[in-house]
């Protein structure tokens, strides 16, 4: 891995407190992610189940790992799977990790081949009533491809017929929507790369590069900074392409006189940042768009205030759409008229805003967490207001991750230029 070190007092803290919220006479399994194939005989690079890295920090495919706190030999309580290694796979694969490594890894003592896996869970099953069984509960997650946990419940669920199955998801979501001090910093070193790849764009936009050249700066910056890349597929959008929401293309030429707006966000030990910033390709804003991009900000710093504990996100989106529709009638983009009579089901306001404007983020950049949830000291959401106009060929979306404590927001993208003076002063020199 491209990452340092993270302490294994991470994953041991992360484990107690999921052992505190299962049953008595219960185990929990969770399974890596498949390493998937392309073609041929060619596989693309692991990307690791979070919820596995969340309690256990191995980053390895063929890897299980067993909770059981009230197993009767305490040797038992935690029981790590790692895939065994060979002189074969060494030559051919590289490094995998001993049990050892594991050990230090995780602050797991217990650590068996993958391939004992069914004997001592045999031996195991004998002593549960519960078991809780893990899978991708998103609700945004569009699921086509059979996880090695999906395959996994299946088998289990016919070789041990008579236990009671219990869904691990709504737990993890509970517990991994509040960051430790450890994930925070591991999120604010993600922020932190994002912001040295922000610097070295403002410097190399202009008239005539094309999109996909500033998403080759972008993967430039994050793989010398220990990222293994991108958080998620970035976003470069310039001209019209700014009223697509989700454009990936990048393949257009960035024009005189229009905006790019750009979403990245470089992923750090598994940790994600998520950032948009729109800036013009000459350097310098024409009226019209330092207008709107003005009300954006202002949605955007009064959005922030509002990332308090107690509140939730029915809330906070209801206030941010009134803070909008203020900056859409002093644009005028909307009449005050129309807005007082508008069908509250229906605001006008998302004709130029139709996204939400925060969700969790963590481990995964859309992170899990329950939406009806109070916010909690701990969160990190995104804020990430936008207007759209598509018959200007204009959109500006501005965003920064926001820690929740209980002394006020903290902006972990502070230090990333945002004011619009700013950013022309630095794309000048």
């Amino acid at each position: 891995m491209k990452y340092l070190p993270i302490s294994q007092d991470l994953f041991v803290h992360n484990r107690h407190h999921l052992a505190k919220h299962l049953k008595t006479s219960s185990l929990a399994i969770l399974n890596s992610n498949d390493v998937m194939p392309t073609n041929g005989d060619g596989t693309m690079p692991l990307h690791q189940n979070n919820d596995l890295f969340y309690l256990s920090g191995i980053d390895q495919e063929e890897s299980i790992l067993i909770l059981f706190p009230d197993a009767r030999d305490a040797k038992m309580k935690e029981v790590l799977f790692i895939r065994e290694t060979n002189e074969h796979i060494q030559t051919w694969e590289g490094y995998k990790l001993t049990k050892q490594q594991a050990r230090d890894v995780s602050g797991i003592s217990t650590v068996y081949w993958t391939t004992q896996f069914n004997d001592v869970l045999n031996t195991l099953m004998t002593e549960v009533e519960h078991v809780y069984l893990n899978s991708n509960e998103h609700q945004r997650a569009v699921i086509e491809v059979e996880t090695r946990d999906a395959r996994f419940t299946k088998w289990v669920r016919e070789r041990y017929p008579l236990h009671k199955y219990e869904r691990l998801a709504p737990l993890m979501h509970q517990l991994r929507a509040v960051k430790s001090e450890t994930e925070v910093e591991l999120i604010r070193q993600a922020c932190h790369i994002t912001e040295k790849a922000f610097k070295r764009l403002l410097s190399f936009i202009k008239s005539g590069v094309m999109e996909y050249e500033i998403e080759a700066e972008l993967y430039h910056e994050f793989l010398r900074n220990r990222s293994r890349g991108p958080a998620y597929q970035p976003i470069i959008a310039s001209g019209a392409n700014a009223c697509i929401l989700h454009y990936t293309d990048n393949n257009q030429q960035c024009k005189e006189g229009d905006l790019v707006l750009m979403d990245f966000g470089a992923e750090y030990a598994h940790y994600a940042s998520d950032l948009t910033r729109t800036v013009p390709v000459s350097g310098r804003f024409t009226k019209r768009q330092r207008e709107v991009y003005e009300s954006v900000l202002r949605v955007m710093k009064a959005a922030t205030q509002m990332l308090v504990p107690g509140n939730t996100l029915d809330q906070y989106h209801a206030f941010v759409g009134t803070v909008m529709e203020n900056e859409l009638i002093r644009l005028g983009l909307l009449e005050e008229h129309d807005v007082r009579n508008q069908d509250p089901q229906k605001p006008l306001y998302k004709k130029y805003f139709m996204h939400g404007t925060s969700h969790h983020i963590g481990l995964d950049v859309h992170d899990v967490g329950d939406r009806y949830r109070p916010f909690e000291a701990g969160m990190v959401f995104t804020c990430e207001p936008g207007i759209y106009i598509k018959e200007e060929n204009l959109g500006i979306r501005l965003e920064n991750d926001i820690l929740i404590t209980s002394n006020g927001p903290v902006d972990l993208m502070k230090d990333i230029p945002l004011d619009a003076d700013e950013i022309e002063n630095l794309m000048q020199k």
